[in-house]
């Protein structure tokens, strides 16, 4: 029996708020190393194709499980077919692309800091979908959108304003969005057929955007210094943190999962400083502090 069917199980070996939580921060630690691997395969691998082979990988790693899943969901997934299409354009095709895109021109710390007003996107959704938000939820909305404001407006005591900022806006977009769509998953889309079937619709429609990539930009070359960090994403990054995230929202909830998330921009500001030699200052850390206390704000005004 699986341990998540039965509540004496649980109880007694790991408690489900700890595995929960400690699964969240698994999954967000190893994203945040997406972030610097971007930044660090910005000289040598275009963003397409560094999105295209990441999910090739991706699949190839899920594929093995969730390939018989979808199979045999496949006359859910047919029936649900737009919405599938919706999630990998916006979840895998557009949101790592923009990712990648972004590492071309930005600081790896300010690319995690603004991924960390996302969970604030998402909380807009919400309110489009009809759920009533609360005033901490609002105030810690506008606190963590000022913060992003004076991170890509240059304003914050020197703070630097990059292209990539504006990508990894459009990023955090997308993945707001991606978020938001899946509240509507339909039930009867088990939780693997649906990653692998994402992946696999994620990557055909980045078919001809790698094309177009290899015919005006050349390939790259496959070096240990351009294929491990590839794999990394592509095995870490994509298969085992979206593994790990959805087991932590089954056991505690979005919600609470979605407060270790925030985390993300320190993680990413440690990693880009240990394996880049990226200085964070004082512009930064303000921006920084104003992002994770109004997430962190918003998230306490919800039950």
């Amino acid at each position: 029996m699986d341990a998540s069917s039965s509540p004496s199980v649980e109880r007694t070996f790991v408690p489900v708020p700890a595995l929960g939580i400690a699964l969240a921060a698994v999954a967000t630690v190893v994203w945040s190393g997406s972030f610097v691997t971007s930044r660090a395969l910005a000289d040598s691998v275009p963003p397409v194709q560094h999105a295209f082979w990441r999910w090739l990988v991706a699949l190839a790693v899920v594929a093995p499980l969730g390939a018989r899943q979808a199979w045999r969901q496949r006359a859910a997934i047919r029936r649900h077919l737009g919405f599938v299409l919706l999630a990998s354009l916006l979840g895998v095709t557009g949101y790592n692309t923009l990712v990648n895109q972004a590492g071309s021109t930005t600081p790896a710390a300010n690319m995690g800091m603004i991924m960390a007003a996302s969970p604030v996107l998402m909380a807009g959704f919400e309110r489009a979908a009809g759920v009533r938000l609360g005033g901490r939820r609002i105030l810690g909305l506008l606190v963590a959108c000022a913060g992003v404001v004076l991170l890509i407006g240059g304003g914050a005591g020197g703070a630097r304003f990059a292209a990539g900022d504006l990508w990894m806006v459009a990023a955090a977009c997308c993945f707001g969005s991606y978020s938001g769509l899946l509240r509507r998953k339909p039930a009867e889309l088990g939780g693997t057929a649906f990653l692998f079937t994402t992946f696999l619709f994620g990557t055909v429609l980045l078919l001809p955007a790698q094309g177009v990539s290899l015919a005006l930009q050349g390939g790259f070359a496959p070096t240990p210094g351009t294929v491990l960090p590839i794999l990394y994403v592509g095995v870490a990054s994509s298969a085992v943190a979206f593994f790990a995230w959805n087991r932590a929202v089954a056991l505690v909830g979005p919600s609470r999962a979605g407060i270790v998330y925030y985390l993300q921009p320190v993680c990413v500001a440690l990693l880009s400083w240990a394996l880049l030699g990226e200085a964070t200052g004082a512009a930064q850390v303000l921006c920084m502090g104003l992002i994770l206390g109004g997430v962190v704000l918003g998230a306490a005004g919800r039950r």
